[in-house]
C-alpha cells in the first residue's frame, strides 16, 4: 500500500481586500476578502457547507425502527473510524523516521498495546452490526479496507488469518464502502453527523480527542 502523500493546494480567487462597515460602539474594523467583477468590488465570504436531505418517508413502523437503529449504530462506530484515520496518519509519519522493519514492528506493537489498553473493552462491546459498519467506515475514512491495512501493517499471513476469523462471525475485512449503492443510508447518517445535524455522544468525543 502506498504511503499517504498529503497535497495541499491554496487557490487565491480574490484580487484585494476591502474595509467593511465600522462599528461605532468600539471602533472595530471588519475586513473581508473581495473579488472584482466587471469593475465592481464584491465581498467574497466563505461559509460552511450546508447539506439538506429530503425527509425520510417510511411505509411501515418496522422501516422507521430499522433506520433509527442504523443511526444509533453509525453514531457508535463512526468516531472510531475517524480515530483510526488519525492514528494511521500518525503511524505513517512515524514510519518515515524508522529505518528497519524491526523498528517498525516494535512501533506497531506499542501502538496496538496502547489502543487495546485504552479502547479494547469499548470495541468489544460493539454489536456485530456496529462492527460491520465500522469496517466499512474505516474504508471510507482511510481509502483502504481493513484487510488492506492489516496486510500492510502485519503482513499477508496475519491478514488472511483475521479475515478467516471475521468470516466466521459474519463479517468481512475486505468490505468496501459504497456511498451511492448499498451504503447510501450510512452515508446519509455520516454526512448529517459531519454537518452537525446528528450529534455524537460527547463522552466518546472526549475519549477520542475529537473536536
Amino acid at each position: 500500500m502506498n504511503k499517504y502523500i498529503l497535497i495541499v493546494a491554496f487557490l487565491f480567487t480574490f484580487l484585494g481586500f476591502s474595509r467593511a462597515q465600522e462599528d461605532p460602539e468600539n471602533d472595530t474594523l471588519f475586513v473581508t476578502r473581495t473579488v472584482v467583477i466587471d469593475g465592481d468590488t464584491i465581498p467574497n465570504v466563505v461559509i460552511d457547507e450546508v447539506v439538506v436531505f429530503p425527509r425520510m418517508v417510511f411505509k411501515t413502523k418496522r422501516q422507521s425502527r430499522k433506520y433509527r437503529k442504523l443511526i444509533r449504530d453509525v453514531k457508535r462506530a463512526y468516531p472510531y473510524a475517524v480515530y483510526a484515520k488519525e492514528m494511521l496518519d500518525e503511524m505513517e509519519n512515524e514510519f518515515q523516521n524508522l529505518e528497519t522493519e524491526k523498528e517498525k514492528k516494535k512501533y506497531i506493537k506499542s501502538v496496538e498495546k496502547k489502543l487495546m489498553g485504552e479502547f479494547g473493552d469499548e470495541l468489544k462491546k460493539l454489536t456485530i452490526t456496529q462492527g460491520r459498519i465500522l469496517l466499512k467506515l474505516i474504508d471510507r475514512e482511510t481509502g483502504n479496507t481493513s484487510y488492506e491495512l492489516l496486510k500492510y501493517l502485519r503482513g499477508s499471513v496475519s491478514a488472511v488469518f483475521w479475515q478467516t476469523i471475521a468470516r466466521i462471525f459474519g463479517s468481512d475485512l475486505k468490505s468496501e464502502y459504497d456511498p451511492l449503492g448499498d451504503d447510501y443510508l450510512i452515508e446519509r447518517v455520516v454526512r448529517m453527523i459531519e454537518t452537525g445535524q446528528i450529534k455524537l455522544d460527547p463522552t466518546i468525543i472526549r475519549r477520542l480527542g475529537m473536536s
